[in-house]
């Protein structure tokens, strides 16, 4: 994992200028998205599977790219300096609350087979209790985060003892090495959940969810960079 100012400036940079570009594209599929409903011909959209599928892949990439650059300069993606004030509020471990999928759902989508509600149920017992362990593993890395600072000082303050001996180093180095872990859990916690849900959803119902989903992502950022703007005109 790379550590210097020059890469975290590049990842920043490039990052933000992919994740602006996916953001762009995100808009067209969720008018894409909202126009195949707006045909009411349920034929019709069950014949989108290629837009779901470009969807799908759409978020794969951003997954992909995510990852690659956490690989370098993964504290950036507990705060990352691209998101507004108010996204970074809604973060957990490096993105979006997997629970908040349901929510969506149940907004979006509003009959359901019993069969359909059975498993629905069975993926939100199996992601609570996913999340909840992850929530643990991420205020375990927090402590240890908190704990740098002060190791640091000893380090500076003490007489003959070098970085190394007080293990500040391997500290910072198992600390990244435990926070790419539980992101990467994280994003396969997130990814699984969808696929889970797709799975038990028609493809009309899988065409809603997916653009109820793109459409309070993109809300969330409106409502983000209009807060920013009017704090920083204050």
């Amino acid at each position: 994992m790379a550590d210097g100012n020059g890469s975290t400036s590049s990842i920043v940079e490039n990052f933000g200028a992919f994740f602006n570009g996916w953001l762009v594209r995100q808009e067209r599929f969720l008018e894409q998205l909202v126009q195949a409903l707006r045909s009411q011909d349920e034929e019709e959209i069950e014949r989108r599977g290629d837009l779901i599928q470009e969807v799908l892949s759409h978020y794969d990439q951003y997954s992909a790219e995510k990852f690659k650059a956490a690989r370098e300069q993964v504290l950036l993606f507990y705060s990352p300096p691209w998101l507004t004030s108010f996204e970074k509020a809604q973060l957990w471990v490096g993105g979006f609350k997997p629970f908040i999928l349901f929510k969506i759902l149940t907004n979006s989508v509003t009959e359901f087979t019993p069969e359909q509600e059975q498993a629905i149920e069975r993926v939100k017992c199996e992601t609570r209790k996913e999340e909840r362990e992850l929530t643990q593993a991420s205020a375990a890395i927090q402590e240890s985060l908190a704990a740098l600072p002060l190791l640091n000082l000893v380090r500076r303050c003490g007489r003959a003892v070098d970085s190394e001996e007080l293990g500040l180093e391997s500290a910072v180095r198992k600390l990244k090495e435990d926070m790419l872990r539980a992101l990467e859990s994280a994003d396969k916690l997130r990814g699984s959940t969808v696929r889970k849900l797709l799975q038990t959803l028609s493809p009309v119902q899988t065409v809603k969810f997916l653009a109820a989903s793109a459409e309070f992502q993109l809300a969330v950022r409106k409502w983000g960079l209009q807060k920013d703007q009017e704090r920083a005109a204050t």
